[in-house]
C-alpha cells in the first residue's frame, strides 16, 4: 500500500496541502465530513474522495482501508486527532498532521509504545511551526554541547485563519506551560522575554507550544520555553463566523514568518539563531505535502516522531524559500564560554 490520505482536505489549509501533494505526484484520496465541499476539491483535482466522520470507529477504519499514510488536517485537532490516531493504530496507517495545540503531541507521547509495537509512526506538526521551530532549535543545537536550556519565539504576521481562529478561542484558558527539569510546569503567563527577529530586540509574550514537547525530545535540551510575537492583524475581530476562510495569496506573501531561538549547553554556553520564512500559511501544506511524500518514499521509525527528529534539522530549509541563520560563530561562543 502506497496511498497517501489528506484528511480535512476541503479546508483552507487541507486544500492547499491536496493541491501540493498533487503537484508532487502523489494522488491523494481526499477525505473529510461534508460530501458537497470535498467533491468540489476532489473534482477540480480529479482525485478520488471518501466521506466519513469521525465519531463511529467503524466508519474511520472502513475509511482509512487500503491507505498506507494518513495527513490530517482538520482542526480542531483537540477533535480530530484521537479518533484519527487510534483509528490509524488499528488500521496500520502511519500518522501525520499539521496541529498546533499540545494535545497531538501529549496524546501522541501516551501512545508511543503501542504505536511502536504496531510499527506505526505518529508525526503531528509535519507542517507547520513545530517543523520550524525544531529545525531552527536543532541547527543551534548542534553548536553547543550537551543542550540544557531552550528559548524560542515565533513571529507571527498577517491574518488568521478561520480555522486557526477557531482553535485559538478554544484554548484561550489553557494553562501557560514551561518545561522544567524535563517536566512540563505552569509559569507565570505575564513574564515575557524579547527576542530578536533580525530587527532588533521585539517583545514577546509566554505562550504555550507543542514545541515544549517536541523540541525536548529532539534535543534532549530539559528546559524549554515558547514565547510568541504577533504583527499586524493576526487575531481576529469581531464574530468568527464573518471571517474569511484564510489570508490571500496575496496577504501571505506580505507577511513572512520569522522565529529566534537561544540554545545554551550544560557548559554555559549559548548560540542563537534566527529562522525567516514564508507565511505559515504557506509554509504548512509544502511542508506537509513533503513530509508525507518522504514518508511514502519510506522515511519512517514506528512510533511518536517529530519532524526535526526524522528528517533532521535542515527539514524547514527544504521548504520555500526559508533561511536559518546562526547569529554567533564557534569562536564567539568560546569566547563567552565561563
Amino acid at each position: 500500500m502506497t496511498r497517501l490520505m489528506i484528511y480535512g482536505a476541503a479546508g483552507y489549509t487541507g486544500r492547499m496541502a491536496a493541491e501540493q501533494a498533487a503537484a508532487l505526484g502523489l494522488r491523494p484520496i481526499l477525505a473529510g465530513r461534508d460530501e458537497a465541499r470535498l467533491r468540489e476539491v476532489a473534482e477540480a483535482l480529479d482525485l478520488d474522495r471518501r466521506v466519513f466522520a469521525l465519531d463511529d470507529p467503524g466508519a474511520v477504519d472502513a475509511g482509512l482501508a487500503g491507505v498506507s499514510v494518513l495527513l490530517n488536517c482538520a482542526g480542531p485537532f483537540p477533535r480530530t486527532a484521537g479518533p484519527l490516531m487510534r483509528g490509524a493504530l488499528r488500521s496500520r496507517v502511519h500518522y501525520l498532521d499539521i496541529a498546533a495545540e499540545l494535545d497531538s503531541y501529549e496524546l501522541a507521547e501516551a501512545l508511543d509504545a503501542e504505536a511502536r509495537a504496531a510499527g506505526v509512526m505518529l508525526l503531528p506538526g509535519s507542517g507547520g511551526s513545530v517543523a520550524m521551530l525544531g529545525s531552527l532549535a536543532g541547527v543551534a543545537a548542534r553548536h553547543v554541547a550537551a543542550p540544557r536550556k531552550v528559548g524560542v519565539a515565533l513571529h507571527v504576521a498577517g491574518a488568521m485563519s478561520r480555522g486557526s481562529a477557531v482553535s485559538a478561542s478554544q484554548n484561550l484558558t489553557a494553562r501557560t506551560l514551561a518545561r522544567v527539569d524535563g517536566v512540563l510546569v505552569e509559569r507565570d503567563p505575564s513574564q515575557g522575554a524579547a527576542f530578536d527577529f533580525g530587527s532588533g530586540p521585539a517583545p514577546c509574550f509566554p505562550a504555550t507550544l507543542p514545541d515544549l514537547v517536541t523540541i525536548w525530545r529532539s534535543t534532549g535540551a530539559a528546559d524549554v520555553e515558547t514565547f510568541v510575537h504577533v504583527s499586524g492583524a493576526a487575531f481576529p475581530r469581531g464574530g468568527l463566523a464573518d471571517m474569511p476562510a484564510g489570508p490571500t495569496e496575496a496577504e501571505r506573501g506580505a507577511n513572512r514568518y520569522q522565529a529566534s531561538v537561544i540554545v545554551t549547553g550544560a557548559d554555559g554556553r549559548s548560540v542563537r539563531a534566527v529562522l525567516d520564512t514564508v507565511n505559515g500559511y504557506s509554509f504548512t501544506p509544502l511542508a506537509a505535502a513533503e513530509a508525507a511524500r518522504r514518508v511514502l518514499a519510506g522515511e519512517v521509525r514506528p512510533g511518536f516522531q517529530t519532524p526535526a527528529g526524522l528528517f533532521g534539522a535542515g527539514f524547514a530549509e527544504t521548504i520555500a524559500d526559508t533561511r536559518i541563520t546562526l547569529l554567533d560563530t564557534p569562536a564567539q561562543t568560546e569566547a563567552r564560554r565561563p
